[in-house]
């Protein structure tokens, strides 16, 4: 077992995740039909042997710590999974940034005093042996460590892009650079961070009081941490991600990150698990993601005739009567009726679609409803008068517990519509359309589920 403490920052936001988000923080939303985002962060470290783990969380953190509270817990002595909720301890004021997020818990370091601290994000999909690069930390006797994903020049822009000298020392960072620096010898790649660091325990300590103390600091890992320790010339080095190899993972498989930060970037990630060979292994045994473990059961398909299904996942407790899924994705406890079609769509759970509904390229987040007949994808001049989350991918996004009539306005769950009117950026988006959403008059909530086990079809 490792010994050396883990913070998990998992408080963000996520606003460039729009409707997935408003009501949820990044870390907890779904993906790939049965997890969430976070628990891809920790079943890289419970796989890897860590046991003293702190969830750090803030925004809109109550679904993601019921998920917590009822899906992971560590059975052996001195062991823990615990949540760390924003608590002022250090000022009235919540986190500030990624670095205060850990300064106004250092209460838990000085509790925990490991040699070595990792601080790692909670909202990318990813699978790393972190094991190893704790050990190159050690090794190589840094003080900082931090992991970088080599990505092409061309896309570099969108990231915090990290300068390394050929021995791996870091040397600079660029925060979303126009003109990004290249690795040295590779004129077209550029290494960009990852977001996740092994610390020196007193570095980390002294980096984060003093960051504290500098009234113009945005107390951001990346963007006044790391720079000001480069600047003191503190031993700081990269993990360079691009030659990492996961256990189980055959010889020749790439190592997998994803950055879900855009909805469709989240569609891509997503879509990818139904490839004919996923980029993103999840059949590894020796390297299982953890989840919930749900009493739903088996995937049914009924309707006294064929469904057609092809290069698609159906997850637990889902029902599909005599219908037609094609690169898609139905998410569990989801029901899926006579007649219907879903092409290169994604249904988060409990979600029921209707006799004859027919959609494509559609993102439904959980227990939403289609009814009978209703056309989602078909038709853009009505998609875009009918529905006001439309990525520029195309990808139409309906808010949770949406419910979504053969023609008119979409019905909102109270709640989410609620929360929508309360959020400029939402509010703004519900009126832009020419049929705006209503909002449901039978207090009608999201969380209800609308598949088979809500009622007990199937």
């Amino acid at each position: 077992m490792r010994r050396s403490l883990v913070m998990i920052m998992a408080g963000g936001r996520g606003s460039r995740l729009g409707p997935l988000t408003c009501h949820r923080a990044k870390p907890a939303t779904p993906f790939g039909g049965r997890y969430r985002i976070i628990d891809f962060a920790l079943s890289n470290f419970v796989n890897s042997g860590y046991r003293h783990i702190y969830i750090l969380t803030q925004y809109m953190a109550n679904s993601l710590i019921r998920h917590l509270g009822r899906s992971w817990h560590l059975g052996g002595y001195d062991e823990f999974i615990e949540v760390a909720p924003a608590q002022m301890r250090r000022g009235k004021h919540w986190y500030l940034g990624t670095a205060d997020s850990v300064y106004q818990n250092l209460n838990l370091i000085a509790d925990h005093p490991t040699p070595h601290v990792a601080v790692f994000g909670g909202d990318h999909i990813y699978k790393f042996a972190v094991d190893r690069m704790e050990d190159f930390h050690v090794g190589i006797g840094a003080d900082l460590t931090v992991a970088a994903f080599p990505v092409p020049r061309s896309e570099a822009h969108q990231f915090g892009v990290i300068e390394v000298d050929s021995t791996g020392r870091i040397v600079g960072f660029q925060e979303k650079p126009e003109s990004p620096t290249p690795i040295p010898g590779q004129p077209e790649t550029c290494l960009v961070s990852m977001g996740s660091y092994f610390f020196r325990r007193e570095v980390l300590t002294r980096a984060l009081i003093a960051d504290a103390e500098d009234e113009n600091s945005r107390h951001d890992f990346g963007g006044d941490v790391i720079p000001k320790l480069l600047s003191a010339g503190a031993n700081v080095f990269v993990y360079d991600f691009g030659t990492h190899r996961v256990p189980g993972e055959p010889h020749d498989a790439p190592p997998y990150w994803r950055d879900v930060g855009t909805i469709d970037s989240y569609i891509s990630a997503s879509m990818e698990l139904r490839s004919p060979v996923p980029t993103l292994n999840l059949y590894n045994r020796e390297w299982r993601i953890r989840t919930s473990q749900r009493s739903h059961p088996p995937v049914r398909f009924a309707g006294g005739g064929p469904s057609r299904l092809e290069d698609s996942m159906v997850c637990e407790g889902s029902v599909v009567f005599r219908a037609d899924v094609g690169s898609s994705i139905v998410g569990f406890d989801c029901m899926v009726r006579s007649g219907a079609r879903l092409e290169r769509s994604l249904l988060m759970s409990g979600c029921e679609i209707g006799e004859d509904a027919q959609l494509s390229g559609v993102l439904a987040d959980k227990n939403c409803v289609i009814a009978d007949g209703a056309r989602i994808g078909l038709d853009g001049d009505v998609d875009r008068r009918r529905f006001p989350f439309i990525t520029e991918g195309g990808v139409i996004v309906l808010p949770k517990g949406t419910y979504v009539p053969v023609s008119g306005p979409i019905e909102l769950a109270r709640d989410i519509g609620e929360a929508f009117r309360a959020d400029a950026a939402m509010g703004y988006a519900l009126d832009k359309v020419s049929l705006p959403p209503v909002v449901s008059a039978r207090s009608r909530h999201s969380f209800r589920s609308a598949g088979p086990g809500s009622r007990g079809d199937g």
